[in-house]
């Protein structure tokens, strides 16, 4: 009876606050579809069972491989003045027999050395009885070990092992890893509980938690932060640029526009202001709270009951190498992949794509890319792989003559198949669906399970019909909703498939694309480590309001900072029409991106808005396509370094203290300054990095620091590093029509400069090429031609 009166009382609850207008949203939100998984919760639920590190009970330094002892701890409730106060207390094992269990286990411990930059430390919270299995984040599938790279060294406390580039201290008792750069200075550390023992914060340090629900475990790494010390990257994250002070839950989501704190695109991996950055091996749900419970805390809450966890030293750049070096670089996709997509949701018809394309000629807007979006099939969003053959004559023809006109078809499609999909009962059948523990669908839908290499075999099949029928391009859109509950072909749960799913996706589609067509090249939404491998990736949809353009530019600067080379984002939104005047103020900024595509809710053809917008659109076009020879070998040496062709500022100026605070403008390759206008003005303060800078439009000079600059012709700031040639291309419609064999080099340098360079990379050839130009009297003259007779180059100084 007392049970069914809190029943009573519980429904009247619900009832009250839902008349409060409380949303059961709100109370409910971790039983909706696909919320994120934030295992953060289990490391707060003080019923559970903690373990944390304390002493190094065995190492053989030749081998790196040791173990660690853990204590066993409780947390416990203490009043004090009308506080309730929570402390980890140790206690004693609580399993019976008493004679079977370890109240205090001793777990394995490895340190291995992949560079002499990176190193690799792996924890586990119990014995591991999986065989292991080739990484899909890791190229080649596993990480290299070179011990002979690192100087090894007893110490007093416990062992030391060092490179040219930094120092790992590994202190027996209490235990800690301390990481160090080549001058001494310490990087991070681990944390004791010793080490929070000056606080009243209840500060949990390394260790795993044994939930008491399953006596499942989870790791968590505990580092240190020190003072002013600041966090970039974790994919491509709205919130604010700097991640200290955040928790970050890394779990892909259709975050449904680009203002909030989920990601279509999280990447477990970061970097820090100190020299450092660290990549959290695993595929399972992660939460970092990076100094946000505890200002001086970084507590990874990793769902996996194993640590796996690289450190890199260096600069930006240096970590960025490194950190791809590891996980894959981005392949170079082909040139015309560089010009102007223009799309809208959605081409219904192929005479709409015919018009779309005539009037891209005809009002001169230079463009390589049609692309059809969810309305090529009989019924729209329904994915069939089948042009509706009502709307789309001869869908063959269409390509080829497109092709003719320098146009390349890019199509939409999803990994999702609704009931009354044609192609559903064939998925079914097939066993090519996820399913669910009891063997059905987990959704109504049926969602391609990528783990099975009959599923891969079939989808990949169904892109090749569309490839030799003259697809250039596919859309890989969604691939956030896994199933979490979902079990695979390959034995695992989604709790680890889920955040793989779009790297499985992402890698099936350019996989057959590189065989079909020749090159590495998908339009793709969703990411996991490793998805950099397979360019390229876009923004996700974005409202059209000025914060939503201001969030796009964090969530590409952190992306890039998470090793990704290429990214784009719908210019002027995509949930509404476009506001003329963002839309105007947005151009600049995407033809100033390492792809721009035009797309959203209709009009987005530019000559739908006033005579202005058109003149101006096309001007912010042309300027992108006379830079192409700039954007195209930035590109290619982004793709070899590991570099993303849209930059904090602080890759290129890691010393600059100022460069560090900057969220709001970037680096377009490494010699322009991009600020865009995020509102309704003609000027906006700009930070500029040291040096002297030139402005792109009205070629006045800056020095370095804070200035308020005008925008010129077109509605964005952007600047010239002083002392750079920027190489450009007679303009042409397409870039299938560009003449390479003659190039004109921009000598963006104030007069006292006596030299400038830059970089070319030609079509066909092998390499990015620096060209050195000298000043001789009032011109400056290029001093060696490493391409021969293939091109010539004419210069102008810009003064």
């Amino acid at each position: 009876m007392k049970k069914r009166k809190l029943t009573v009382l519980s429904a009247a609850l619900a009832l009250f606050l839902g008349g409060l207008g409380v949303a059961n949203a709100q109370i409910q939100n971790a039983n909706l579809l696909n919320a994120p998984v934030d295992v953060s919760k289990d490391f707060e639920d003080y019923l559970n069972t903690f373990y944390f590190a304390d002493e190094l009970a065995s190492f053989d330094p030749a081998t790196g491989t040791g173990t660690v002892k853990y204590q066993r701890y409780n947390y416990q409730t203490r009043q004090a003045f009308d506080n309730m106060l929570v402390k980890p207390s140790p206690v004693a094992a609580n399993e019976f027999p008493t004679t079977e269990y370890e109240a205090a286990p001793v777990l394995p411990f490895t340190v291995q050395f992949v560079s002499d930059r990176t190193v690799r430390i792996k924890m586990a919270s119990g014995p591991q009885y999986h065989q292991p299995q080739e990484s899909l984040m890791l190229v080649n599938g596993t990480a290299p070990n070179h011990p002979e790279l690192w100087k090894y060294s007893k110490t007093a406390t416990g062992h030391k092992y060092t490179s040219k580039y930094g120092t790992v201290e590994i202190i027996a008792n209490p235990w800690h890893v301390k990481i160090y750069d080549a001058a001494g200075k310490l990087l991070t550390s681990t944390l004791h509980n010793s080490d929070v023992q000056n606080t009243y914060t209840p500060i949990l340090p390394f260790s795993y938690v044994r939930r008491n629900s399953d006596y499942s475990r989870s790791m968590a790494p505990v580092f240190s932060l020190e003072p002013d010390e600041k966090i970039f990257g974790c994919g491509e994250s709205f919130t604010s640029f700097n991640k200290r002070g955040q928790k970050v839950v890394l779990f892909t989501d259709d975050a449904n526009g680009v203002q909030n704190e989920t990601m279509y695109k999280p990447i477990p991996f970061y970097m820090s202001s100190r020299g450092y950055g660290v990549f959290m091996h695993t595929s399972s749900p992660i939460t970092v709270d990076f100094g946000k419970y505890d200002a001086n805390t970084n507590k990874m809450m990793i769902g996996d009951d194993e640590a796996d966890l690289f450190l890199f030293i260096g600069e930006p750049k240096d970590i960025l190498n490194e950190y791809t070096d590891l996980t894959g670089k981005a392949a170079m996709p082909p040139l015309w992949s560089f010009g102007l997509w223009m799309s809208r949701i959605t081409y219904f018809s192929e005479k709409e794509g015919r018009e779309v394309a005539k009037n891209l000629r005809k009002y001169k807007i230079p463009s390589d890319v049609i692309h059809f979006d969810t309305g090529w099939f009989d019924i729209d969003w329904r994915n069939n792989y089948e042009f509706a053959s009502k709307r789309f004559e001869d869908p063959t023809k269409m390509m080829t003559d497109l092709k003719k006109d320098g146009f390349n078809v890019c199509l939409w499609q999803l990994p999702y198949f609704t009931p009354k999909n044609t192609l559903f009962k064939e998925i079914v059948d097939n066993n090519l669906a996820v399913k669910d523990r009891k063997g059905n669908l987990p959704y109504e839908d049926a969602v391609l399970d990528f783990t099975n290499p009959a599923t891969v075999t079939w989808y990949q099949g169904k892109l090749k019909h569309l490839f030799d029928q003259g697809v250039a391009v596919f859309k890989v859109d969604f691939g956030e909703a896994a199933p979490v509950d979902g079990i695979y072909s390959n034995g695992r749960t989604g709790f680890y498939e889920h955040n793989l799913f779009p790297l499985r996706y992402n890698k099936a589609v350019a996989e057959v694309t590189q065989r079909e067509k020749g090159y590495t090249l998908i339009w793709a939404r969703s990411t996991w480590a490793g998805s950099q491998r397979y360019p390229l990736h876009w923004g996700g949809d974005a409202a059209t309001t000025n914060g939503a353009m201001s969030a796009t530019l964090r969530g590409g600067l952190s992306l890039g900072l998470s090793g990704f080379s290429f990214w784009s984002h719908d210019v002027g939104g995509f949930v509404t029409k476009s506001p003329e005047n963002l839309y105007r103020r947005w151009t600049p900024f995407g033809m100033l991106t390492s792809h721009v595509r035009s797309h959203g809710e209709p009009p987005k053809e530019p000559w739908f808005y006033s005579s202005d917008f058109l003149e101006m659109y096309r001007n912010a076009d042309n300027m992108r396509y006379e830079l192409m020879p700039y954007i195209y070998a930035q590109a290619k040496d982004c793709s070899e370094r590991g570099l993303p062709m849209m930059r904090a500022l602080f890759v290129e100026f890691p010393n600059d203290p100022g460069s560090w605070l900057v969220d709001n403008e970037y680096l377009f390759g490494s010699d322009l300054l991009v600020a865009p206008l995020f509102e309704e003005v003609t000027e906006r303060d700009v930070y500029l990095p040291p040096g002297q800078w030139i402005d792109y439009q009205t070629k006045k000079v800056y020095n370095g620091g804070w200035h308020k600059i005008k925008a010129g012709d077109l509605p964005i700031v952007v600047l010239v590093k002083n002392g750079t040639v920027l190489p450009h291309i007679k303009l042409a419609q397409s870039t299938k029509d560009m003449e390479w064999s003659k190039l004109t080099l921009k000598v963006f340098a104030t007069n006292d400069s006596a030299s400038a360079t830059g970089k070319v990379y030609l079509p066909g050839t092998d390499a990015v090429q620096t060209i050195t130009t000298s000043k001789k009297g009032n011109e400056f003259e290029v001093k060696q031609n490493p391409f021969g007779t293939k091109t010539s180059f004419t210069t102008q100084w810009v003064k």
